[in-house]
């Protein structure tokens, strides 16, 4: 509803103050820019405002304001324009604008050629502008042979551009549909799986051997295998024989977003398993953070960092099965956090000495651990594994193993052998 209101009748300061007070809740709207400024000028006539005291000129202000909606500093410029000028009319002045270069014609130009080459880089464009002007004697394209780069893609989003270019979309992200974006929650299961790839270097262009990472989240059992390539055709076969090669039975297989791990034909081989997939979340880099460290405090430090040609990944596989796994999780103990609450509700993490175990004592501590084994294997079975040797003679006729492998590789590469088991730091010549 539209109210026409008529203050001539006021003529107080008090007057004002009591419109202001019940006015709070209702919208002044003027006719036009116009009439606005010309209803102002007349009310700080009828007012005398530049003869009023400060705090009269304050209500008056305040009045202004909430009749016309304008800003205080927008009200006191026109105040200042009426005590210079005499009179508040709108001022349509020219603000500073930057010199048109480029006209639509120009634009036609960019339109053509993106149409005629599907759209390519800023800089291949303005390549081909050059040549149309320079090689081939178009003047149309004296202009935009010239332009910058940045200012192609600014042109590229003009409406004349969005009209008439026949490729304006951009690049839509792929959602694949395999796995979910989760961090598992074992709750003290074992079975609960973190996977990585790690990287064995490149040679003049020619990549290394590639080691696939996992490890169990509660007992930290780690299997590693190595594969000459992360295709689907060489991952496939391998992580079937690393699954087989868990005591326990397996329920979550959680990797990064990676196209090795999230592909279909993985996603078949899991379901094949009844093993459910889930991947790493955006933003979120502690989701798969122990597979992570595994790989440097593990394979780095064990295997190294020279580069290893990726045929050799049989023999790396073997030595894996038969040696390091096995040490791994049956000789080499690992650190188990326990979680105190402070006063103030934060928790911290601690690694005390009697929760630094191997991955078999830890699994075999479990309540219950019988009902995770898989169907077939026994504790007794992997007593005689475990107890068999101990700890430093397991250890040590793995890394008699490992010097083996390692020449091996190096009669072929012509490459100094290295013990790489030592800090990456310290390379030893081997004799």
């Amino acid at each position: 509803m539209n109210i026409i209101m008529q203050d001539k009748h006021v003529n107080s300061i008090s007057q004002l103050s009591e419109i202001i007070k019940v006015s709070k809740e209702i919208e002044f709207k003027a006719v036009s820019l116009k009439e606005k400024y010309k209803w102002i000028e007349e009310v700080l006539g009828r007012f005398k405002y530049f003869r009023l005291r400060k705090k009269d000129k304050s209500i008056i202000k305040e009045y202004i304001e909430t009749m016309t909606g304008l800003k205080r500093a927008q009200v006191a410029r026109l105040i200042q324009r009426k005590k210079k000028t005499g009179v508040i009319v709108p001022y349509y002045g020219k603000r500073n604008r930057f010199k048109t270069i480029y006209t639509s014609s120009d634009v036609a130009r960019l339109i053509e050629t993106d149409n005629c080459h599907n759209r390519l880089s800023g800089q291949a464009t303005k390549t081909i502008f050059q040549r149309e002007c320079n090689v081939f004697g178009r003047k149309e394209f004296e202009r935009v042979k010239d332009i910058s780069v940045s200012h192609i893609y600014n042109l590229r989003g003009t409406r004349q551009y969005g009209s008439r270019a026949l490729s304006v979309a951009k690049t839509k992200a792929v959602c694949v549909p395999i796995g979910q974006r989760i961090k598992p929650s074992p709750y003290g299961q074992p079975g609960f799986l973190r996977v990585d790839t790690v990287h064995q270097g490149d040679l003049d262009k020619e990549k290394g051997v590639y080691h696939v990472n996992l490890v169990d989240e509660v007992t930290q059992w780690e299997i590693v295998g190595a594969v000459s390539g992360i295709s689907e055709q060489f991952l496939e076969p391998l992580l079937e024989d690393l699954l087989s090669q868990f005591p326990f039975r397996i329920i979550n297989f959680h990797s990064d977003n990676g196209s090795e791990y999230i592909n279909k034909i993985v996603a078949k081989l899991l379901n094949k398993l009844l093993i459910r997939q889930t991947k790493s979340r955006a933003r979120r880099s502690n989701d798969n953070a122990l597979a992570e460290t595994k790989n440097g405090a593990v394979i780095r430090k064990n295997i190294g960092y020279s580069f290893i040609n990726r045929k050799e990944a049989p023999k790396i596989n073997k030595f894996y099965r038969d040696h390091f796994n096995v040490y791994l999780n049956y000789h080499r103990p690992c650190g188990f956090a326990r979680e105190i609450v402070g006063p103030k509700g934060k928790i911290k993490k601690i690694y005390p000495q009697e929760n630094y175990m191997v991955a078999y004592e830890k699994f075999k501590s479990l309540p219950d651990a019988k009902q995770y084994l898989k169907d077939g294997i026994v504790f007794e079975e992997l007593d005689r594994i475990a107890y068999a040797k101990s700890d430093n003679q397991f250890a040590e006729e793995m890394q008699k193993a490992k010097t083996e492998l390692f020449k091996s590789f190096n009669q072929k590469l012509r490459l100094p052998v290295f013990y790489a088991s030592c800090a990456v730091k310290d390379y030893r010549l081997i004799p």
